[in-house]
Parts: C-alpha cells; structure tokens; sequence
C-alpha cells in the first residue's frame, strides 16, 4: 500500500451475477485507480466482447487492492492479508459465477497449489461462509499477450464459462 498511488477496489456493475477475480493492479491500474485498464484490461474486455458481455455486464476486482512495488507477484502474506477483506467484498457481492483470472486468484480461492495450466477451464467451487459458487480460472490476459498460442485455450474456456454462466440466469 505505501508504494502505490492509488486504491484500485472494482469496476463494473456490482449487481452483476459474474465477477471476475484477478490478481493485482499494474502499472496502469495503480495511475487509474481501475482494475484491468493497461494492454491486459483491453485484451480481456476484448476477451469478454467475444462471448457477448462487457463490463456492464461483469463485476471486476482483485486479491489485492494495491500495486505490488516493481509489479511483482503478490506474496503470501500480502494475500493472506487481504484475503478476509476480499472473501468478503465476494459474499457482499453475491455472484452466481466466479471467473478467477490467472493463477493467483485462482490458487488463493480454491486453495490450491495447482498451477494455472493444470486447473484452468476446469469448473470449482469456492466455499466462503454458507455460500458455495462455481468458478473457473481462466488464464490471465498478460499471459496470453506474452504466448498468443495459448489463446486457443483461452477461446475454449471462454465458451465453457459463457454457456455456464447463461445457464444460471
């Protein structure tokens, strides 16, 4: 927090049954104060386009609210810290689908040590108080701007966590 200049809470339509998770504020994110809004954020609003939403229709936050010093991955402690805050922004929320983006979220809420490749596309549930809501983590868009052969997976794993999604209106 002390090295960051600005909070960066959520963004979208709060009332929305799908959230996205990712994993913590960048560069850009930290100047806007707004997850998802560098190259990554206008890949993954492109991402979601291609299934038919866009931000109106999700509801974007991250693990951590703060820019990591030098964007490095956030620690464990950082993601201890925050979790409570975070499990509860998700149950105020009350999403019908959870969308982790990248491996971090997607191992902080499942808690799992599996990496990314291995539980991607899989469907989840996270367990937080009473509540129980599928989840699918997705690989992160900085990934798939870095290995643009991976966004065939991306593809199936969009279509699969669209058609499960509609399934729940």
């Amino acid at each position: 927090k002390a090295t960051a200049k600005n909070l960066v809470f959520a963004d979208g339509n709060p009332e929305a049954k799908i959230m996205l998770v990712g994993e913590s504020p960048g560069r850009d994110e930290d100047l806007q104060g707004v997850p998802f809004v560098g190259q990554a954020g206008q890949l993954l609003d492109r991402m979601l386009a291609a299934i038919g939403y866009d931000r109106s229709h999700v509801y974007i936050t991250n693990t951590l609210p703060w820019r990591p010093p030098g964007n490095r991955q956030p620690t464990p402690q950082e993601l201890a810290m925050c979790a409570p805050f975070l499990e509860r922004h998700i149950e105020l929320v009350q999403p019908k689908v959870l969308m982790l983006v990248g491996g971090v979220s997607a191992k902080q809420l499942l808690a799992t040590h599996d990496g990314i490749m291995k539980i991607r596309g899989k469907w989840k549930n996270v367990k937080l108080g009473d509540m129980e809501i599928p989840a699918m983590p997705i690989l992160h868009p900085a990934y798939l701007l870095r290995m643009p052969a991976h966004k065939k997976l991306a593809w199936a794993d969009l279509q699969d966590f669209r058609d499960r999604a509609n399934s729940l209106s």
